[in-house]
């Protein structure tokens, strides 16, 4: 194989070791050289333009997880995370958030750890509902098991971890009804998730068996057809005694108090004014 396309294979970035395991000669490691790969740190090559993530996780000898390795598998995430995450079992190195414990083999060539150790690396880092996002993102697009996870968290050191994992619910479609979810939850209310109700369809919530609270998505009207299918929705949800309340995923972020009081004036019967 190309030692150019093979390295790209490894996430731009490797030990020497490791190509030279693979079946590359000492010419096809001066090729990649002459091809424009640097030599950041003795043992290691790299193509110019590779993720910085990885290099920092070869130069370390360690691999990409938690919150840095959301991105990597397309796991649910808000914001970047200001500090790199690595799992590594070393003490070597500085400037990154270091993870000890990995429990899986992983599946791929690139530094990324397996995507069971990134959620499990979560639970036990970030705060709910960062967690949660990605540790239910992992169940929906990656198949990641709740009693895999579970099994994994008995220690008696684990407990901040379980307790984020019981607020888990692998039914949100989205990060913002993660979000969405754990701000309803914590106000002592019956919140249901993706409910489907006789003539109308399924709605994103239902709380306290008659209120409907839709989550929209930034792509949620992007069509016409789209908004001809909302419109007969919300009608077909007042002529069968369902009040609706809808939001954007700006109102859950930067007007979380204003919805909570707008769902309590339903709930109680009153209108704001």
């Amino acid at each position: 194989m190309d030692p150019v396309r093979y390295l790209k294979e490894m996430g731009g970035v490797a030990r020497i070791h490791q190509l030279t395991k693979a079946g590359f000669s000492r010419s096809d490691l001066a090729f990649l050289v002459s091809a424009g790969a640097q030599r950041p740190k003795r043992g290691v090559v790299a193509l110019p333009g590779c993720d910085p993530d990885f290099l920092a996780a070869v130069r370390n000898n360690a691999r990409v997880s938690c919150v840095s390795a959301a991105k990597h598998y397309g796991l649910w995430l808000r914001r970047a995370p200001d500090r790199l995450h690595l799992s590594c079992n070393h003490g070597h190195g500085e400037g990154f958030v270091r993870h000890r414990t990995e429990r899986f083999p992983t599946s791929g060539p690139t530094p990324l750890a397996a995507v069971e150790d990134v959620i499990l690396h979560a639970l036990c880092c970030l705060p709910v509902p960062v967690s949660t996002a990605l540790a239910a993102s992992g169940m929906r697009l990656h198949g990641v098991p709740l009693a895999l996870l579970e099994s994994e968290l008995t220690a008696d050191r684990s407990g901040t971890a379980r307790s984020a994992l019981r607020l888990v619910d692998p039914r949100c479609e989205s990060l913002i009804e993660v979000e969405a979810l754990q701000l309803f939850s914590g106000q002592g209310w019956h919140v249901e998730l993706q409910v489907p109700l006789e003539g109308i369809g399924r709605v994103d919530f239902l709380i306290e068996g008659f209120l409907i609270v839709e989550v929209d998505g930034f792509a949620y009207h992007s069509s016409r057809e789209a908004m001809r299918r909302d419109v007969g929705r919300n009608n077909a949800s007042t002529l069968s005694g369902y009040p609706v309340l809808r939001y954007m995923p700006e109102h859950v972020w930067n007007e979380p108090q204003r919805i909570l009081a707008e769902i309590r004036a339903v709930l109680t019967g009153r209108i704001i004014r």
